[in-house]
């Protein structure tokens, strides 16, 4: 029986004539690897940027959202499970959208930058690759919110042209990984490292899951590791678990727990740390790291003061980590 070998992502699935990857949506036909999905989003959005989230990334602005069927994870916890946990055939598709249609969609809804989301883009690639391609040449931004679970050579080719990706460590702990998510931790952080010298803006977010992944130490050499291999000013957005998919059994996050990830991550020398989920309080505002100045005052997904001059700080003109125009 003819296979072919799928290399995008750490699996290196081995595919026999008419099935699927892990992914289930890079299908072997005829001797070759297709993606199914390609020009086939199922879901289209515009969203606030913080919503991805990225705070430091031309905050306040829209972005034009566009996802597809299929991930190479397979977290337990899923919020968006329905899209990323079926194949591209299964799913309803919401109009064919060929590259240089979302692009034009983009640009008519004035939408500065599009985002690749939802489910998981590294494994619809092409589909992001050829899209941010038309995108770049037309002066529209384009963002990952990916789990990063991919190989190196592929990301060092998407990489140039990608301006910022919020992505996801699901723990410091390749057990968790493993057990709760179905895939390992040190290509993500391989992945990261290569973003980071591609001039990619990294925000990070970690979804904090009760007796799981809530172990202040290991959230210590979490933080570590991104002071160290991504920056002082990289933003980390610690999110609040709520019961979902095959999770419906823990309660959600205690808001303690994630003030506690916040003060961890801080002690490390973390300057931009969020707490996400969470009705309530300031965990989601910007300060500056120098004199605690407010910087932007958020409300949910909402930006509702913003004192930031030419990205400094008014107050002691300190620059401010992100991309502000």
């Amino acid at each position: 029986m003819r296979t072919v070998t799928c290399t995008l992502c750490p699996r290196l699935c081995v595919i026999p004539e008419g099935g699927a990857g892990d992914c289930r949506i890079r299908v072997h036909r005829n001797g070759k690897l297709v993606a199914t999905t390609y020009s086939r989003p199922s879901a289209i959005h515009i969203d606030p940027m913080e919503k991805k989230p990225l705070f430091h990334f031309l905050p306040g602005s829209s972005i034009f959202s566009i996802a597809t069927a299929g991930c190479n994870l397979h977290c337990r916890f899923c919020q968006n499970w329905q899209l990323s946990q079926r194949g591209g055939e299964e799913m309803e598709v919401v109009y064919t959208a060929p590259p240089e249609a979302v692009v034009a969609e983009a640009r008519s809804r004035n939408c500065p930058s599009i985002a690749y989301t939802y489910s998981e883009p590294l494994v619809f690639y092409e589909y992001v690759r050829d899209t941010s391609r038309i995108a770049r040449e037309q002066g529209i931004r384009n963002v990952l919110v990916s789990a990063g679970y991919i190989n190196r050579e592929p990301l060092r080719a998407l990489a140039p042209l990608i301006d910022a990706a919020n992505i996801d460590i699901k723990a410091f702990d390749d057990r968790f990984y493993r057990e709760v998510c179905g895939a390992t931790l040190k290509p993500v952080l391989d992945g990261l490292v290569i973003l980071k010298e591609a001039n990619v803006w990294l925000e990070i977010t970690c979804l904090i899951v009760p007796g799981l992944n809530d172990d202040l130490v290991r959230v210590g050499e979490m933080c570590r590791w991104i002071r160290d291999h991504l920056g002082v000013g990289t933003p980390v957005h610690f999110s609040r678990f709520f019961p979902m998919y095959q999770m419906q059994n823990l309660p959600p996050t205690p808001a303690e727990t994630l003030i506690r990830c916040r003060d961890v991550a801080r002690a490390h020398g973390l300057e931009h740390v969020y707490v996400g989920n969470l009705a309530g309080g300031t965990g989601e505002d910007t300060l500056c790291p120098r004199d605690q100045t407010l910087l932007i005052r958020r409300f949910g997904f909402t930006i509702r003061e913003m004192y930031l001059t030419d990205g400094r700080c008014p107050t002691c003109r300190e620059p401010i980590a992100g991309v502000w125009s």
